[in-house]
């Protein structure tokens, strides 16, 4: 969970989605409801294990609910809370500064 003893706002955000893995995770589910599979799909790269991790870490905090039907195969969807889709801002602010200033110099590369 995100250490609560740290008084800078900007740290603690920081702390919650300040990996790449999370924020494209985040980006995904700002889509709407998803199963692990897709998630996994549309995070490019990301292992089992660490989609597992981050998915848990963000339900601790609860940034997304984790939602378990009783079928067979079992079915398990992920979904934003409003705390996590208050998120949704800043990751749309991260699109348009990475389109603005950072597509241009990954073409040239």
């Amino acid at each position: 969970m995100v250490d609560e003893n740290h008084s800078c706002p900007i740290e603690k955000v920081a702390k919650l989605i300040g990996d790449k893995w999370t924020l494209l995770i985040l980006r995904d589910l700002g889509d709407g409801c998803k199963r692990f599979g897709e998630l996994q799909k549309s995070v490019t790269g990301i292992s089992p294990r660490t989609l597992s991790t981050r998915l848990r870490m963000l339900e601790q905090n609860g940034v997304m609910t984790r939602r378990v039907f009783a079928e067979i195969p079992p079915r398990v969807e992920y979904t934003l809370t409003e705390k996590g889709a208050a998120l949704l801002p800043l990751i749309e602010s991260m699109r348009a500064y990475g389109n603005e200033w950072l597509m241009d110099a990954a073409t040239a590369a």
